[in-house]
């Protein structure tokens, strides 16, 4: 896809991969809509990257609308909202489970069925920013099980003609990761640029799926392939 001269709507615009993703966009031609719910970040993200701001909260039915609208003159439609939660499965709060649910998972679903008709228009393309997560990992099941959800219907929206391309990174320095502590050696964690560019590329090269880093792609094809085995090594590697 020719991104130059494009109009992007970017969630999760306000910090993040979703920032560093509209800097990126900005900077190969892109005409920016920033969807983000702090409106201070946000007006400083619009600001640098010459976009307009477009502050919503994605769970609101009321705000969604006005996102929606904003969304129909698009030709990139970029899900980079999402919010997780790490911890005992017991312990997690039944308001977080459905907080998680709304955000990373039915949000992305009501935009892009709200706006399809208009993307098939314009031949245009749908990214998710899913997660290696996606693949199941202990301490963040209701977090994994929302990103696999994405992984899914990225999939069966690509069976139905649409360009689709699903990013999955590893641990990334953003505000996730704030109040964690993240003390492996490897793998490293990546910064939100690099998976910004590695999406961008994607979208640039039509791909499917891109996997940051991309040798992250093995333990998702082995998850497939030999479930067993997988499971063995995730129960070790942790």
């Amino acid at each position: 896809m020719t991104l130059r001269g494009r109009t992007a709507l970017v969630t999760g615009a306000s910090s993040g991969i979703g920032a560093a993703t509209a800097a990126e966009l900005a900077a190969n031609g892109c005409e920016l809509v920033l969807v983000g719910r702090d409106r201070r970040r946000l007006a400083e993200v619009a600001e640098r990257s010459g976009g307009r701001a477009l502050a919503a909260e994605l769970t609101d039915e009321a705000e969604l609308d006005h996102v929606v609208t904003a969304a129909r003159q698009v030709d990139l439609l970029v899900h980079c909202a999402g919010v997780g939660w790490a911890g005992d499965l017991a312990s997690m709060p039944a308001e977080r489970v459905a907080e998680l649910a709304a955000v990373n998972l039915t949000a992305p679903m009501l935009l892009t069925s709200a706006v399809l008709p208009e993307l098939r228009r314009r031949r245009g393309h749908v990214v998710f920013v899913s997660s290696i997560a996606a693949v199941g990992v202990r301490g963040e099941e209701v977090y994994a099980a929302t990103k696999a959800g994405v992984r899914v219907f990225a999939e069966s929206l690509r069976l139905d003609g649409i360009g689709v391309t699903t990013v999955f990174p590893g641990a990334v320095r953003t505000p996730f990761f704030a109040g964690r502590r993240y003390d492996r050696r490897f793998p490293r964690m990546l910064t939100a640029q690099e998976v910004a560019s590695a999406l961008v590329k994607g979208v640039q090269r039509g791909r499917a799926e891109v996997f940051v880093p991309a040798w992250l792609a093995v333990p998702a094809r082995l998850q497939g392939a030999a479930p067993g085995l997988f499971r063995g090594l995730a129960r070790r590697l942790g």
